[in-house]
C-alpha cells in the first residue's frame, strides 16, 4: 500500500514496486488509506508524513491501534522530504512506523525493506 497526496509520487512507487513483482495499491490521502487498510489487509504501507489530516503519523498511529494484539501489523515505511530531521524520525518511530526514508529515496533501498515483508 502507497499513501502519498502527490500523484506523482504514488505512480512511480506502484511501478517500482510492481516491477519488482508486489502487489501494490496506491492512495491520495490518509482517509481513503484508512479505509483501505480494512479491505486490502497489506504486509506492507509505505506512507507520506507531510498530508493533510490524517497525515502519515494519523496513519501510523490508526494502523498500530487497528491491529491491535491478535495480528501482526504491516512492516510501515515513512518517506517525507519535508521531515527530514532525527526528531522526525523520532516521532515517526514513535507512531509505529518501522523505517524513515527521506525523499527522494533510493529505491534498491525501499525494495530491500518491501521484500523484509514478503511471505516466505
Amino acid at each position: 500500500m502507497v499513501v502519498d497526496d502527490e500523484p506523482d509520487t504514488v505512480l512511480t512507487l506502484l511501478e517500482l514496486l510492481r516491477d519488482q513483482g508486489h502487489q501494490a495499491e496506491g492512495f491520495g490521502s490518509g482517509r481513503e488509506a484508512l479505509k483501505g487498510i480494512h479491505r486490502l489487509d497489506p504486509d506492507v504501507i509505505i506512507s507520506d508524513i507531510a498530508m493533510p489530516p490524517p497525515n502519515g503519523w494519523d496513519i501510523a498511529r490508526e494502523v498500530r491501534k487497528l491491529k491491535g494484539r491478535n495480528e501482526p501489523p504491516p512492516l510501515m515505511i515513512a518517506i517525507s522530504g519535508q521531515y527530514t530531521k532525527s526528531a522526525d524520525r523520532l516521532l515517526a518511530q514513535a507512531a509505529g512506523f518501522d523505517f524513515y526514508l527521506t525523499k527522494p529515496c533510493d529505491p534498491q533501498v525501499l525494495v530491500a525493506l518491501v521484500e523484509k515483508a514478503r511471505p516466505k
